[in-house]
């Protein structure tokens, strides 16, 4: 972006009223010159750029949304999903529907001027492109991903300073968590997806090339899916009891369970009594709503997973 400075009223020259040249005095004023060229150069531009960075954004998918509340850009947040829950002030947006089925006329009538988008959704983001809207899209499927798109949004709404506070602050919390864990034997563990209650059914589980598979080996777990390529494969109950994890860990909104749906799950795992984890009763469900966000939770959902590998070390806080 190219800037321009105009002055207004009376310029210095370097003469003085007699249309004499003074060497000192043009030296003087040259200097003079510079310095407040050189206050310009950082006010001026800083200025101008608040009025280039989009105000109105429209969020399509939880974790841009608490990401965007979560670096100060929240006031700025004028539409998002109906799967954004969080921060409350979220909910209070309009909806513009679904990640996946969108209401393109309220995108229009919202008026945005950014609408970010997760890069999966590649076909949602060319049609907001026809439309004439500008898009930009972020990667949340690592950690490293998560902070670079943290660092992206940053950039282009110019709050550089806020998403390094954040970032910092949420590297701080995992290498409290990473310090505890150190040195200690790797759990092998099976983390789900969703709703592990039908025995005849196969489960959805999460690979370790996914920022809740780091999550994992970060808590001190060893995930007992091997194969890196496969983010989130299907499995069977019978691949389970060939693998026969200490631990097994299902996470997402339907493992929030009350009291007796707990009684009844627990149930569902007796049959399959050769498994380490349930012989050791050692099965948890974690149905927080951050519980599959990639967001700046995502420290809380660390150390969910570390309580339930690790008891000894978190006594006090392990989940259900």
């Amino acid at each position: 972006m190219k800037i321009y400075l105009h002055s207004h009223g009376s310029v210095l020259s370097g003469y003085d009223y007699f249309g004499k040249t003074r060497p000192r005095t043009v030296a003087v004023v040259l200097a003079c010159n510079f310095f407040f060229a050189v206050l310009f150069l950082f006010a001026i531009p800083q200025q101008i750029l608040a009025d280039t960075f989009p105000k109105r954004i429209i969020s399509m998918a939880p974790s841009i949304t608490e990401s965007l509340f979560a670096i100060g850009a929240g006031d700025r947040v004028v539409g998002r999903t109906d799967f954004c829950k969080w921060p409350k002030e979220a909910c209070q947006r309009p909806n513009v529907g679904g990640m996946l089925n969108p209401s393109t006329e309220t995108w229009l009538t919202l008026q945005p001027d950014l609408i970010i988008f997760l890069r999966t959704s590649n076909r949602l983001e060319a049609k907001a492109r026809s439309l004439g809207l500008k898009t930009l899209t972020v990667e949340m499927d690592r950690i490293a991903t998560i902070f670079k798109s943290w660092q992206l949004m940053g950039t282009v709404l110019g709050l550089e300073t806020s998403v390094t506070k954040l970032e910092t602050s949420i590297r701080r919390e995992i290498d409290e968590v990473k310090s505890k864990t150190k040195g200690l034997r790797k759990i092998e563990t099976l983390l789900l997806l969703g709703d592990s209650s039908d025995p005849g059914r196969d489960l959805f589980a999460v690979g370790r090339s996914t920022f809740l598979g780091e999550l994992i080996e970060l808590a001190g777990g060893k995930n007992i899916l091997e194969s890196p390529a496969a983010s989130y494969p299907r499995i069977s109950k019978e691949f389970i009891l060939a693998r026969s994890p200490e631990v097994i860990i299902e996470a997402g909104p339907k493992s929030n369970l009350t009291g007796d749906e707990y009684g009844r799950r627990m149930k569902e795992w007796k049959p399959f009594a050769s498994i380490r984890a349930v012989q050791n009763k050692r099965i948890f469900f974690i149905g927080e709503d951050y519980a599959v966000i990639p967001g700046p939770r995502l420290h809380l959902i660390l150390k969910k997973f570390a309580h339930a590998l690790h008891p000894e070390i978190f006594p006090n806080k392990v989940p259900r």
